[in-house]
């Protein structure tokens, strides 16, 4: 996507072919001296068995000015932890291996429910805010990026290029959001994005009127990407969502607690492929049918918190709204597809946006029946005020974890030593 336009509220940033890696990267290892910066990978079990991490960990093992990285391990029994352990120990930077079904951990987060401090329901959101809290600890890093561990076509110019806008002394971002194409073996891929996110959005201005809200996330070419970059003290006050909404209730959080101008989003890669979700037609429980009902929940949840009242009605005419848009998105993604070659199943996105309708609607009386739910994780200024030496516990249960299971872990300090 070589172009310069920018569009919207957000600063784009692009990759103009103009720059090699090596430039951006020679920088980056002279700004982390001042300003030093972590990744989070927030990674199933299963993960480790598939093909992509392994690639990706190739990659990082170049990367010469991380100075931590951060594993929070899912779905992850004893031993399979201490597989962990070694499967991650080819990475040169200092590194911890979060066991979040260990027993320390588990310990730690039920003393924490025991208070409403904690989520209830383990996922991807869960994953993240832990590790948040793992970072969070005194002498951690001045900025942290965070992308998956399913991501089939990763360079390691994707965490460059994540993190200079956060890292450069003279920028004043203070979160940084990640953009690409969608396509891969011949299919316009994306589904959720194309299909819910974007047409959502049009529908709702449409309905509820010109919004400062929705004009923002309007502004991002991925809003789910799940690659982007904050400034370290910007996590303590979010309140990330415990669903699938999560990349969408960050972007929400960030619009919440900064000017637009702090907010941007850099171009990462011409292509783009990772693990590809299930539709589950026949269960709004799994897959991207439970991911479009969460989404549809945050954005009902967002809007009412900036005075917009829904209804039966208003929620039945924005589904009337996104059905008619999406579908003529369709239409357009079907003839950008042609002129580039790629196959696009038409009467496959249209069963898709007829699946996206019915869980909106699901979301939007969901939303109306519920009035008093909680969708969002604790923020860590909340759960520090209750518990002020929390930070340091989750760093002992870890640090314990790893040395029991023969791998102590190598502090962040370390590295400026060595």
């Amino acid at each position: 996507m070589t172009d310069f336009y920018q569009n919207g509220v957000i600063t784009t940033l692009h990759n103009l072919r103009h720059r090699s890696l090596q430039s951006i990267e020679e920088e980056l290892v002279g700004f982390s001296r001042q300003s030093p910066m972590a990744l989070i990978l927030p990674c199933l079990y299963s993960e480790l068995e598939g093909p992509a991490l392994k690639g990706i960990l190739s990659e990082l093992a170049k990367v010469p000015y991380l100075s931590q990285i951060v594993i929070g391990l899912d779905r992850a029994d004893e031993s399979q932890y201490r597989h962990a352990l070694d499967y991650f120990s080819v990475l040169p930077q200092p590194h911890a291996v979060l066991w979040n079904d260990g027993p320390r951990l588990q310990s730690l987060m039920e003393a924490m429910r025991s208070e409403q401090l904690a989520p209830d329901q383990l996922g991807k959101g869960c994953n993240v805010w832990t590790c948040f809290g793992f970072l969070l600890s005194p002498g951690g890093p001045a900025s942290v990026a965070l992308h998956d561990c399913d991501i089939l076509t990763y360079d390691r110019s994707m965490l460059a290029r994540l993190l200079y806008p956060l890292a450069h002394p003279t920028f004043n971002f203070r979160f940084c959001k990640g953009y690409y194409a969608r396509y891969a073996d011949g299919k316009l891929n994306g589904r959720v994005a194309r299909l819910l996110v974007t047409p959502l959005i049009k529908a709702m201005e449409q309905v509820v009127g010109h919004h400062e809200y929705l004009s923002f996330m309007d502004s991002f070419r991925y809003p789910l990407a799940g690659e982007f970059a904050l400034r370290t003290d910007a996590i303590p006050d979010m309140r990330l969502p415990s669903d699938w909404g999560l990349e969408i209730g960050i972007l929400s959080e960030m619009k919440r607690n900064y000017s637009v101008n702090r907010i941007c989003q850099v171009e990462l890669a011409d292509v783009y492929d990772h693990k590809h979700q299930d539709l589950s037609i026949d269960d709004v429980c799994k897959g991207l049918s439970k991911m479009s009902f969460d989404i549809g929940k945050a954005f009902y949840r967002k809007l009412a918190t900036n005075g917009v009242v829904f209804t039966s009605e208003l929620i039945r005419t924005i589904k009337a709204s996104y059905y008619r848009i999406a579908l003529d998105f369709v239409e357009s993604f079907a003839k950008d597809a042609t002129i580039n070659g790629l196959t696009l199943d038409t009467h496959q996105e249209e069963s898709t946006v007829e699946l996206f309708a019915e869980n909106l609607m699901k979301a939007g009386h969901h939303f109306l029946d519920h009035p008093m739910e909680a969708p969002f994780i604790p923020s860590w200024n909340r759960v520090a005020s209750a518990m002020p030496d929390i930070h340091q516990q989750v760093v002992r249960a870890v640090e314990k974890d790893m040395e029991v299971h023969g791998r102590p872990m190598k502090k962040a300090t370390e590295l400026a030593v060595a």
